[in-house]
């Protein structure tokens, strides 16, 4: 079958066989998507992630296929009943759908009627109904079986004459249920013109008010948005709704009256009464769940790629980089839980301050640590007081070169009551943890970020409500495209990281940590090879994805992978020079002839790469970090409508854009609202991180929502149109509690934040 599936999947994705093929053998010898398409472009003609992912999804969704097909066909022929003709229909079916359809009529059934209605007899009666002879006479034929007496296991009785027809009429309802073809095309009138209803439960409608938009809702099946199909899921499942997915009822006895009903004798008066019990008890409900089950999958793809889309930009956004930071986790009452991060982040010290109460004292310990650690930039969670945090270290003037940044902290709080978290500080709380994590996110989110669920990480939309082994699947996918994307640092890299990392995985990162830790830095990608557990199939994948910044080698530091670097020494003693030179000497590289280096395993597209690579190593490809400020509002009171503000995109669904404007609760751009020119989607236009300049439209504060506009002739009435769930788009916004410092001696690790206070007196 592999063949049919290569020629299947090229057709599907509108690419060469060769293609197709070339990249099922690499996926078949352990290649990772990451390695695949940045090493392997010539044996795939330089697919990129995305086709290479298909290519995978697919294949294994052909190989379910063919699983269950080999399943239904050695069950069938076990039990004698696999014809050619069945044999053949099998073969050819290419869904899972038609495959089960096929089945069905075979399929070991619970006791049913028409089960019953054999077992007294009753099929040949059934067979002279479905024959539709218009001489039959209905009744006479009926009383040949009234009378008979019937006994089923323990129960007994007589037939009587309408015992024998409704017998009659169950066994062709049952019939007509596991008709491949009738459901084949009942399963397109479902998909093409069932109508999603959805009523609130009587008595549930104040309880339910957060669904009242959907307690009187129907639209067409076929273009209901995903957050509209979840969010009625989520109102059923919670008890508020009932929510129906079905054609007009007459539609669908009509159709399968067409295909049954053959005249208008009374032996087709049984078929068509079948055929309506059929549909209200039988094939109505199937379909109806399958109908449901293939808007929710489609629901689910839609939120699960707006989902991956948003995790993406928040891994890859731009990191501050290797510089001390003051990461402040913000909170009056409980006070400020402030930590003092080295360049590679690694926790010097913390303490709690009191802006509130101890202003003074808080702000010479403020500036005492930052001369005496030389800080380069202060990080506050955008939680409860972060403006009035942020507010308190502007009015200590600290020098310009320092910037101050809000942090989205969502999910700081699930990392920092983490195992990781636990691990990598067992003597800390969870409020110097959280605080870490903060002050990391600054300094590079990816780094940070990939040690949390990325569920946790606020974006996206009912990411709770979707198929959960979907998600997950392609969330892992996204986080490794964008770990290998950026690559990673052999030496300083948390396990964590490095599990991301191809080729790799947990238990091998670990080792890669423990190995460092037990013998100094890597001096050479080489090394990796003492590594337990990691082999030479794992360092093919992983090596090019991991840098070593002054190692032995200088191509350690590039994206070049090792097996390459014997054809840039040859390059090198080309062109007379070191590689050293050519990473430094622009005019020696374009003096290179591409040409002369083809060979059958490399081609233009890797030497293109190594080129490109040569002349900026171990670039980053992210965005340059800038410092963003808020506009001065600080909470919802201090909005007015018709406000323009500065603001930071927090999360994209696919009816808006959720954006911070500082004042601790995010406004709704809804999708209507972006944009002068028609949007269809969110993500369309903005990007989660994205800075934006927004219209305050209106403030319900009672109900804490903002809705804004980005348009340019925004109006300050009202702009949230019907059907846009009022509680989509929650971000976690968790707040850590407790102080830090507990306990006798030095609570405060390296850092004695009293004395630092003491001397600023």
């Amino acid at each position: 079958m592999l063949e049919q599936h290569v020629l299947k999947i090229a057709s599907e994705l509108s690419i060469q066989p060769r293609q197709v093929a070339a990249t099922a053998v690499l996926l078949e010898e352990g290649g990772t998507v990451p390695f695949i398409a940045r090493y392997r472009k010539e044996r795939t003609g330089e697919l990129d992630e995305v086709k290479i992912m298909n290519i995978r999804d697919r294949l294994e969704q052909l190989e379910e296929l063919d699983k269950r097909r080999d399943s239904i066909m050695k069950s069938l022929d076990e039990r004698k009943l696999l014809t050619a003709d069945l044999l053949k229909k099998i073969g050819a079916a290419e869904t899972m759908n038609v495959l089960e359809d096929l089945y069905a009529p075979f399929r070991q059934k619970k006791r049913t009627r028409a089960t019953t209605a054999k077992e007294k007899g009753l099929e040949p009666l059934a067979d002279l109904f479905w024959a539709q002879d218009v001489t039959l006479d209905v009744q006479a034929a009926a009383k040949e079986h009234a009378g008979r007496e019937w006994q089923i296991d323990e129960k007994k009785g007589t037939l009587t004459l309408d015992d024998a027809l409704a017998g009659a009429r169950d066994i062709i309802a049952e019939r007509i249920a596991e008709d491949a073809n009738a459901r084949a095309r009942m399963r397109t009138l479902y998909a093409e013109k069932g109508v999603v209803r959805s009523k609130v439960i009587s008595g549930k409608e104040e309880e339910g008010a957060k669904f009242k938009d959907y307690f009187d809702w129907s639209e067409p099946a076929a273009s209901v948005p995903s957050h509209r199909i979840l969010a009625m899921r989520r109102g059923e499942a919670e008890g508020f709704l009932m929510v129906r997915l079905t054609p007009e009822e007459t539609e669908a006895v009509s159709l399968l009256e067409s295909i049954f009903v053959k005249n208008k004798g009374a032996a087709a008066m049984q078929v068509r009464d079948a055929v309506h019990d059929c549909q209200k008890r039988l094939l109505g409900f199937a379909m109806e769940g399958e109908a449901r089950l293939t808007v929710k999958k489609r629901a689910d793809e839609e939120a699960i790629r707006v989902f991956a889309q948003n995790i993406r930009e928040v891994l890859l956004a731009a990191p501050l980089g290797q510089k001390a930071v003051l990461g402040i986790d913000p909170g009056f009452r409980s006070g400020c839980k402030i930590v003092l991060l080295d360049k590679q982040g690694k926790l010097i010290g913390n303490d709690v301050i009191y802006p509130d109460r101890e202003e003074e004292m808080s702000g010479r310990l403020i500036k005492a640590a930052i001369a005496k650690f030389n800080v380069e930039a202060i990080a506050i969670g955008n939680g409860t007081a972060s403006r009035e945090t942020e507010s308190f270290i502007r009015t200590l003037k600290l020098p310009a070169s320092i910037p101050v940044v809000m942090v989205n902290e969502s999910g700081a709080s699930i990392y920092s009551a983490s195992e990781i978290a636990r691990e990598e500080f067992p003597d800390k709380d969870i409020t110097v943890r959280g605080a870490v994590s903060i002050g990391r996110r600054l300094m590079d989110p990816l780094a940070e970020l990939v040690k949390l669920d990325p569920k946790s990480i606020g974006v996206g939309q009912y990411q709770h409500d979707v198929d959960q082994t979907a998600l997950k699947k392609q969330l892992d996918d996204v986080v490794a495209s964008c770990v290998n994307n950026v690559g990673v640092e052999l030496n300083t890299a948390s396990k964590n990281l490095l599990a991301y990392v191809s080729g790799l995985n947990a238990r091998v990162a670990g080792n890669i940590v423990a190995h460092r830790d037990e013998n100094g830095p890597f001096k050479s990608r080489k090394e990796l090879l003492k590594v337990a557990g990691l082999g030479p199939k794992a360092f093919e994948q992983a090596a090019g994805f991991l840098r070593i910044r002054d190692g032995g080698n200088p191509l350690d530091t590039s994206a070049v992978h090792p097996e390459r670097y014997e054809l840039v020494e040859k390059m090198a003693g080309d062109a007379g020079c070191s590689i050293s030179d050519l990473l430094t000497d622009a005019q020696k590289r374009n003096r290179i002839d591409l040409k002369k280096y083809v060979s059958e395993e490399v081609g233009l597209p890797t030497l293109t790469d190594i080129v490109k690579e040569l002349a900026k190593p171990g670039r980053d490809p992210r965005a340059q970090f800038e410092a963003f400020n808020f506009g001065d509002v600080h909470t919802m009171n201090d909005l007015k409508p018709g406000m323009k503000l500065p603001g930071i995109v927090t999360n994209v669904t696919a009816f808006g854009a959720f954006v911070d404007i500082g004042v601790h609760q995010d406004g709704l751009v809804h999708v209507s609202q972006l944009s002068d020119d028609f949007v269809k989607n969110a993500a369309d236009i903005v990007k989660p991180g994205q800075k934006v300049n927004v219209t305050v439209v209106e403030i319900d504060i009672p109900r804490k929502r903002i809705a804004l506009s980005m348009k340019s002739n925004a109006s300050v009435e009202s702009q949230r149109k019907p059907g846009a769930p009022k509680e989509a788009g929650k971000r976690d916004m968790a707040k850590h509690t407790g102080v830090g410092g507990q306990g006798g001696g030095n609570p405060f690790g390296a850092v004695d934040w009293f004395t630092l206070a003491q001397k600023k007196k």
